[in-house]
């Protein structure tokens, strides 16, 4: 019997993208400080997270699957516009389309 494994992926994008209207304080709690904080002029600042994902692939052979490591760096930018003594995020960028 042979058992395949299904790499998960992890939606990182749609899941930061699930914070504008929130609080900043929401995904520095849940990923912890940001690598970069840039001021953007206006109230206006932009958040930075160096997010990996990663997981096992599987490659099938003619006799055998392999399970094969991977791994994958983004950086995702939250933008926030002050209210009060707080940052609202307003916007998510990421470093490319396989981000997700």
């Amino acid at each position: 019997m042979i058992v395949t494994f299904l790499a998960l992926v992890s939606c990182t994008g749609q899941i930061m993208r699930g914070y504008i209207g929130q609080s900043i304080q929401e995904p520095i709690l849940d990923y912890g400080p940001p690598i970069n904080v840039i001021e953007l002029g206006d109230d206006r600042r932009a958040y930075q997270w160096n997010i990996t994902t990663g997981g096992m692939v599987p490659i099938s052979g003619p006799t055998t699957t392999t399970l094969v490591p991977y791994s994958d760096s983004c950086v995702h930018t939250l933008t926030a516009t002050k209210s009060g003594d707080d940052y609202i995020v307003d916007g998510h960028r990421q470093t490319h389309a396989f981000c997700e």
